[in-house]
């Protein structure tokens, strides 16, 4: 089955409120084994609802509604779907003495308003409500179905369960097909464009297409996180098993072809990956920081277990800090020299095996000649001539920030993985 997700509401479409609800209901889809090709978001206008609908349901077999089920006069999805169905609103009095209940048991009066919440386009299912004064609707149209629920997230959530998804199982088992699960992983990079994996990903892109393209590649470029690359496979529900072979298998590929900017999959973060290295190789991390001010730092220690192998972070982001705590000579600061003699004093000043420094100009304003965007990380690793790497990154004084912690934590990370020295080395 083909089932999309239609959002309803004014304030979404105003940026009043994140949807979160569609997001949701997608992944919840995909778990089922439900292709969900598009989501649509509509304001509370009736007209603009039916349109909307009546869009799904030419490309679709089902649509999932969320919002516009409340008491107030601007709540018109069920005026809208009944438009679609081309039948009348009838109340249903259980509905209503339900919603007086719940009323009664929080010692207040059904306000009359609450009425409308029950009112049911002529031979639709009414979802009995539990959490809420909302009860949700199953609404055939010809071969067709529209489900709406509440926009309120732990209502649609408890009721999507409870109510949509029996029914879509149903419906799908009755069309005579196979129950499937549709899985997916999140390959995580750092360090090449989205443009630049396309490219280097296009022949096993169209490889995949012309073998039925199952499983499929897609991108999602992430800003400060780096590019993630997804994977989305679909099997049977009785060799669920498959489905995450093909996407063993697929990862295989992907790390192949794109190598060491592959830092990490799913729920990975940079900082992660670069705990677990540093733990399972028995080292601890000591920071110099300029012009992150403790970014990194920030960073490092919302791993959890860090105290075990992070020493701390020494904030010089004055130049005088620098001279006098870190032991810098007096002289210009962004450079890769200073990068450098950062590093060791990390280790020297806080005792740490390795050595990491960053220093640089987050801007407005260029810095000792030196344009905005220019950072300089140094490295120093136990057993290795201390290094250091230029940087010029994109972006306004906050991304320049951001970008410089991932960069300098993603130079750790390739080093410990033995990847071939920086350049520029002392």
């Amino acid at each position: 089955m083909r089932v999309e997700v239609l959002a309803v509401g004014t304030e979404l479409l105003l940026g009043q409120i994140v949807d979160t609800n569609s997001a949701w209901l997608g992944e919840q889809l995909a778990l089922a084994g439900v292709d969900s090709h598009f989501h649509q978001g509509v304001g509370d206008n009736q007209a603009r609802i039916v349109l909307a609908l009546r869009a799904a349901l030419a490309r679709s077999d089902g649509v999932v509604v969320c919002g516009g089920l409340g008491p107030t006069h601007d709540d018109i999805t069920r005026q809208a779907i009944a438009e679609v169905m081309n039948v009348a609103l009838v109340r249903d009095t259980a509905i209503v003495e339900r919603i007086a209940a719940m009323f009664r048991s929080r010692g207040r009066d059904m306000p009359e308003s609450n009425n409308r919440q029950a009112d049911v386009p002529v031979g639709a299912t009414p979802i009995p409500q539990q959490l809420g004064t909302a009860p949700g609707l199953i609404c055939p149209v010809g071969h067709k179905v529209v489900y709406a629920l509440p926009g309120v997230p732990y209502e649609l959530t408890e009721m999507f369960a409870r109510g949509v998804l029996p029914d879509l199982r149903q419906r799908a088992e009755a069309a005579g097909e196979t129950p499937a699960v549709i899985a997916s992983r999140v390959v995580r990079t750092w360090g090449m464009s989205e443009s630049g994996l396309a490219e280097v990903l296009a022949p096993r892109i169209d490889a995949l297409d012309a073998a039925g393209g199952n499983p499929t590649i897609a991108f999602l470029a992430s800003g400060i996180e780096g590019i993630k690359v997804r994977i989305t496979a679909k099997a049977p529900a009785t060799a669920a098993d498959s489905a995450v072979g093909m996407l063993d298998a697929e990862e295989a590929e992907v790390r192949a072809l794109v190598g060491e900017a592959v830092f990490g999959v799913d729920d990975d973060t940079m900082e992660t990956v670069v705990a677990g290295m540093l733990a399972e190789r028995g080292l601890t991390l000591g920071l110099a920081e300029s012009l992150t001010g403790g970014l990194v730092a920030s960073r490092l220690v919302g791993v959890p277990g860090a105290s075990d192998w992070f020493r701390g972070s020494v904030v010089s982001y004055a130049s005088e800090v620098k001279f006098t705590v870190l032991g810098l000579a007096e002289g210009p600061v962004v450079n890769e020299p200073a990068a450098r003699a950062m590093a060791d004093a990390a280790c020297r000043v806080l005792g740490a095996d390795v050595g990491l420094a960053l220093t640089g100009v987050a801007g407005p304003d260029s810095q000792e000649g030196v344009a905005p965007g220019t950072v300089v990380v140094g490295l120093a690793l136990p057993g290795r001539p201390t290094e250091s790497l230029e940087f010029h990154l994109p972006g306004d004084r906050e991304r320049v920030r951001q970008y410089a912690a991932i960069s300098a934590l993603d130079l750790l990370r390739r080093r410990m993985l033995g990847a071939p020295p920086a350049t520029t080395t002392r």
